[in-house]
């Protein structure tokens, strides 16, 4: 039976129905824009490579679903409980990697057994949420922190950020710590610490770009601050992605109908750029139409935290629907020319298996906290 925006069943269970309908939009078009953007013009080979990844992510979708529901199904109070477990077999993972990874354009990101690859950061993004949902929980002080304070939930996220950064993923190591940083936004700072906290980060910015960024990493930037200044070479992906969206205008150019993607010249349409095919299929209307879709996720999570009966539930919807607005922030600014090109995935719409079983976990637990608040 239908309440408001709950639907109830049988035993009491609550479904967010706005919340499950938002997510079967963006998971139908995310379907439909893979098939669009694995549908080109090239030679039979390719458009057979293509092929197959289409079917794989349909695959990955049903599982992700299932693992969702299952996330769902569970009191969420449970994952409170084994939160540091779950975070250490993570961080074996991420060790992992350095001994069993693939090597995939000159980055250790994956780990291959057999036929079955994955990416073990991915996952270590939920772990994330967990690990400093439990740390706001259990913190039980009122007054404003100090840096000292917040050290352990720095700790909890640095190493993983350490590790991944060795692989090297700037792209996800980012996500993880504007995920944590707007879960800890939810406590009171005082005014000095984040004043030394701005110091430290501005002063910490000329050392990363000496020591810490890699070459590739450096010339994307380099790229995004000159646009015009090599377009064949580093600057190639952000152009032609910019000049696909340019092309849909205001309808767009129809479905399977745009011509930078249908002729092979927007690189990775549909693990980095999904969003350019997207908007050169169905236009500034359609582009909008998704934009609010994805706002309306992560409005929502700050909703259900609002309406959570506890505050581990509330760091949970907030993480999940952080992580949920970094990542379309970051996909959809790099694409359009706003942001360097990271490697950040578009939520349920780029092609990869752990990243979409993430999402849909991730999202599986924003819809248990919703139905239990």
């Amino acid at each position: 039976m239908a309440r408001g925006d709950r639907i109830s069943f049988r035993g009491g269970a609550q479904v967010d129905a706005p919340l499950l309908l938002a997510i079967v939009a963006v998971a139908t078009l995310g379907v439909v824009n893979l098939y669009s953007a694995t549908s080109v013009y090239v030679d039979a080979g390719r458009r057979a490579a293509l092929a197959d990844i289409y079917v794989s992510q349909v695959y990955w979708f049903v599982v992700g679903g299932l693992l969702a529901l299952l996330v769902a199904a569970v009191d969420y109070r449970h994952f409170e409980r084994l939160a540091y477990f779950f975070y250490a077999g993570g961080i074996v993972s991420l060790g992992l990697v350095f001994v069993l990874g693939a090597d995939i354009r000159g980055s250790s990101r994956w780990i291959q057994i057999g036929s079955f690859t994955f990416q073990p950061s991915e996952f270590i993004k939920i772990l994330i949420i967990l690990v400093v949902a439990k740390y706001l929980h259990d913190d039980p002080k009122t007054e404003p922190r100090t840096l000292l304070d917040l050290a352990p939930a720095a700790g909890l996220v640095g190493l993983p950020v350490i590790l991944v950064m060795a692989q090297p993923d700037l792209g996800t190591s980012l996500i993880y710590l504007l995920t944590a940083a707007s879960m800890l936004a939810m406590t009171r700072v005082r005014a000095q610490s984040v004043i030394t906290l701005v110091v430290a980060v501005v002063t910490a910015v000329p050392l990363a770009w000496k020591y810490v960024l890699k070459d590739y990493q450096k010339n994307r930037i380099t790229s995004f601050l000159d646009p015009e200044h090599d377009k064949t070479g580093i600057g190639w992906h952000a152009f032609q992605s910019r000049t696909a969206i340019g092309n849909g205008g205001l309808t767009g150019e129809g479905f399977m109908q745009g011509t930078q993607n249908q002729f092979g010249f927007v690189p990775d349409q549909y693990s980095d750029f999904p969003f350019a095919v997207f908007a050169e299929d169905w236009g500034l209307l359609g582009s909008v139409l998704l934009l609010a879709t994805y706002c309306f996720v992560c409005i929502w999570a700050v909703h259900v935290a609002s309406q959570s009966k506890d505050r581990f539930g509330a760091a949970l919807a907030v993480g999940v629907g952080a992580m949920f607005f970094w990542h379309t922030f970051f996909n959809v600014g790099m694409a359009v020319g706003i942001l360097p090109v990271v490697g950040i995935t578009l939520p349920l719409f780029s092609y990869g298996g752990s990243s979409v079983v993430t999402m849909l976990i991730g999202l599986g637990l924003l819809m248990g906290v919703s139905m239990r608040r």
